[in-house]
């Protein structure tokens, strides 16, 4: 079956996209920086996103989220980086309850934080198999994964881009682990 490609400019298609998502759907969202393979927290979305990327499950995803989502979540989160999100800056932080470690970023996108006001948090990678390049534009995704994802969201404005700013936020001072759209 081939995904439902949903156009970003239609309208209501954020919170369409964003009640798919809460729903269990997994699918392709352009971003702030790329676009990405994406999937609501949680183990069904986890498992089939790495079934779908083949990546080994011992490397994790990113977490987007919304401010107000990590302000109240258990993460414990520098205030220096509060001054910064939303921004293409994904940082390690730690969970205060678990004492795991989690990727996260707080897109400055407008239709990815509409989606996420209704989705919750949500799972993000590039849209590539593991090892591979990553695939950049709506025409390359489209013939590759439609067979693999429920949709795909088309956003004739992404041509490319440069991935996140990763950075260590566990350590003082920060470690930069990958140097991306935000600049440090």
């Amino acid at each position: 079956m081939d995904a439902l490609v949903i156009k970003k400019a239609e309208e209501g298609s954020a919170e369409r996209v964003g009640m798919m998502l809460r729903e269990g759907a997994v699918g392709v969202l352009p971003c702030d920086t790329i676009y990405g393979l994406s999937g609501i927290v949680g183990k069904a979305s986890a498992d089939r996103l790495y079934e779908i990327k083949r990546r080994p499950q011992s490397k994790s995803f990113i977490t987007l989220m919304t401010l107000c989502q990590l302000k109240g979540s258990s993460l414990e989160v520098p205030s220096e980086l509060l001054g910064i999100w939303p921004a293409p800056l994904t940082a390690i932080l730690r969970d205060r309850a678990s004492g795991e470690t989690v990727a996260v970023r707080v897109p400055d996108d407008d239709y990815i934080q509409r989606v996420m006001a209704i989705s919750g948090p949500i799972y993000s990678t590039s849209v590539n198999f593991s090892g591979e390049k990553s695939l950049l534009s709506f025409e390359d995704i489209l013939p590759v994964f439609s067979s693999l994802v429920d949709f795909i969201v088309s956003d004739p404005s992404i041509h490319g881009g440069t991935a996140s700013t990763l950075i260590d936020a566990t350590v003082r001072p920060f470690k930069v682990l990958r140097q991306g759209a935000y600049v440090i």
